[in-house]
């Protein structure tokens, strides 16, 4: 959910929750009412009013009554004395209340004239006495209270003694008290159900999205956040999920790119300690004298030489695999003609092969007039790296290498096979890895430094082609690449 949908619900919950939980207040002390009612009769039944139990009104003037009934059995003729009614009279003063007694169907006696002839004829009639005690009539109209008790006059007329209570401002005042205290009790119960969702939806994710934060600060890449929420929450915690697996997959490559450079210093060390090796015992050959005909002076000079262009080799390998780990490999592109570059490339290679008594077939079959945008430089460094690589790998007494060029319709389709020992099925696929050899053993007089095809790879790539290698052991090797065609456009 939404923060600002959440924000919007408890701004409502805030108004309509203590009205609703108000409302159930008043429909239970409304319940307790009708609890209470069958005690009592009531000549206007339209009570809606009435909030509070009549037993809360009847215990105001209950000690009054109770005196009365207590006189009526011991001497009743005490109630035809005014002044003891006085007596009575002012004790319920304080109560809200006045007494009113009546002989036969007239007014003997009243502490209040004025609201005695508003209640005198609704006054039940003699014998109307309830059985309870504390029981009485109550008259909505006018909210009055009533209770009653029958006794006979010494000249035997009937007499009937009512304690009147006005229950009005009564109502009031115990109905402001309840109400405050129902709507005090609404506003924390609402209060604390508001704070425990907030807590929930807002305060807890937020607290867990912190702790989380902190094991990122302190490289613990491994703690997960998931969450099924929705809304800002929910989208929090999944971009915090991409960030750390996006942060755990970057040191991940810079643990596997620190791993990668040192196997590349370790391999680049061993290839040029081999050369540096054999250069240093043919100038100490020649230092001493070893080398004592012109025939062998050659030949050691010529050694000295390959090797030195071996050490050549590899420091360029190098640079340029610096140049593709910082996206660096300087590009000159341009159309050139397919069938005079690889041309150029296959005679300028042959003359190499030939020296090595390796046999060069070339066949092109491409239209003459076929171009295509390259760097000529950097293609001519695939071409050089993959006959490398078949030469270094020739492992028959007469080695042959095969150059084809294609037509792809779109494309131009170049491949390159030798007659070599091959690669094997498991290794093929992992050939064009930085670093990757198939020989195992360091000591492989063949192992260069593992950069070669990668860098072929990423040539061929930056020229919008592919590249791939179909082999089989003792057999051979054919790696193949494709890159566009140039066409004019009309």
């Amino acid at each position: 959910m939404k923060f600002k949908t959440r924000l919007m619900i408890t701004s409502l919950a805030i108004i309509l929750m203590p009205l609703l939980l108000t409302s159930i207040a008043l429909l239970v002390v409304g319940s307790q009412i009708e609890d209470a009612e069958p005690q009592f009769r009531f000549p206007d039944m339209n009570n809606s009013s009435f909030i509070y139990t009549i037993e809360n009104y009847s215990r105001i003037t209950q000690e009054a009554l109770e005196k009365v009934r207590q006189q009526i059995a011991e001497d009743p003729s005490r109630l035809e004395d005014k002044a003891y009614l006085d007596e009575i009279s002012e004790s319920l003063a304080d109560k809200s209340s006045y007494i009113i007694v009546r002989k036969n169907e007239s007014l003997y006696y009243t502490g209040n004239h004025t609201a005695a002839k508003k209640i005198f004829s609704a006054l039940p009639d003699y014998g109307s006495e309830i059985e309870s005690p504390e029981a009485g009539y109550y008259y909505n109209d006018i909210k009055r209270l009533v209770k009653v008790v029958d006794f006979h006059f010494t000249d035997g007329s009937e007499g009937s003694f009512f304690i009147v209570t006005r229950v009005s401002s009564l109502l009031s005042r115990r109905t402001l008290y309840h109400m405050a205290l129902a709507f005090l009790l609404v506003l924390v119960l609402t209060s604390v159900l508001l704070t425990q969702w907030l807590q929930h939806g807002i305060f807890t994710p937020i607290n867990q999205l912190n702790k989380a934060m902190q094991q990122i600060a302190e490289g613990n890449l491994e703690y997960m956040l998931t969450t099924e929420e929705k809304g800002e929450v929910g989208e929090l915690y999944r971009n915090y999920e991409d960030m750390r697996l996006r942060l755990k997959e970057s040191l991940d490559e810079k643990f596997e790119h620190e791993a990668k450079n040192r196997e590349l210093i370790s391999n680049i060390s061993h290839d040029l300690k081999t050369p540096i090796t054999a250069v240093k015992g043919y100038v100490e050959g020649i230092m001493d004298g070893v080398a004592d005909t012109p025939e062998k002076m050659d030949k050691y000079i010529k050694t000295i030489y390959n090797k030195a262009n071996d050490m050549d080799r590899l420091i360029n390998e190098l640079t340029t695999y610096s140049g593709i780990d910082n996206n660096r490999i300087p590009y000159n592109f341009r159309r050139i003609n397919v069938a005079e570059y690889f041309g150029d490339c296959v005679e300028e290679v042959g003359l190499d092969l030939e020296s090595k008594n390796i046999q060069l077939n070339y066949e092109d079959l491409v239209d003459p007039s076929v171009q295509i945008i390259a760097d000529p430089e950097q293609l001519k460094r695939v071409i050089n790296n993959i006959i490398g690589n078949s030469v270094k790998y020739l492992d028959k007494e007469k080695g042959v290498i095969d150059i084809r060029i294609l037509d792809e319709v779109d494309s131009i389709r170049v491949e390159i096979e030798d007659n070599g020992k091959g690669i094997a099925a498991k290794d093929l696929p992992n050939i064009f890895e930085r670093f990757y050899r198939t020989d195992a053993s360091r000591n492989s007089s063949q192992g260069g430094s593992g950069i070669g095809l990668s860098i072929v790879k990423k040539i061929i790539e930056d020229h919008g082609g592919y590249i791939w290698a179909t082999s089989k052991e003792h057999e051979g090797t054919c790696m193949h690449f494709v890159v566009r065609k140039y066409e004019e456009r009309k």
